[in-house]
């Protein structure tokens, strides 16, 4: 990987240079995490792409500390917020408040991508404790579960646990 670049004005940050993940199923893809804590000065926040096939979803969630901004820059589908649907189109922002459950599909017929803003931060070390490390230009893995100890990793990273869904069994 390069090192990014850094200087008093800014951060640089190449794709190949992000830590990367794979991700278990139902999401599949992988995940960029390019700004954290741990390779930028600021500890506010981290930042990066999710890259969500189609067919594709990440399950139910939320977030009991932070709050979750994408924005989608290819594909298409939809979320659902607290069991509310929105359509989601390249273009789209969404904001995810603390404690609101929600999902994303991707019902379209390529990749979705999606770039995200954790605030504070700490999604990276969720896709670093469910995933598989990645490098870019590697093909992707045959499909994974998630580890059998994610019910742990969502507690200790203080996750709002997901109602039951019928998709997610």
């Amino acid at each position: 990987m390069s090192n990014p670049v850094t200087d008093p004005w800014g951060i640089v940050i190449q794709p190949e240079a992000a830590d990367s993940y794979w991700q278990p199923l139902p999401s599949r893809g992988y995940v960029n995490v390019a700004l954290h804590p741990g390779n930028t000065p600021y500890d506010g926040f981290s930042a990066g792409l999710q890259v969500l096939p189609p067919g594709c979803h990440v399950r139910e969630h939320g977030h009991l500390q932070n709050h979750e901004l994408i924005f989608i820059a290819e594909g298409e589908g939809y979320c659902e917020i607290e069991g509310r649907r929105d359509e989601l189109r390249v273009g789209t922002t969404v904001l995810f408040g603390r404690n609101a459950r929600h999902v994303i599909y991707n019902t379209g017929t390529v990749d979705m991508r999606l770039y995200w803003v954790f605030m504070p931060p700490g999604l990276e070390d969720w896709f670093a404790a469910i995933g598989r490390p990645r490098s870019a230009g590697d093909s992707m893995p045959e499909a994974f579960q998630r580890p059998d100890n994610v019910a742990e990793v969502m507690a200790r990273m203080r996750f709002v646990p997901p109602r039951a869904r019928q998709d997610d069994k």
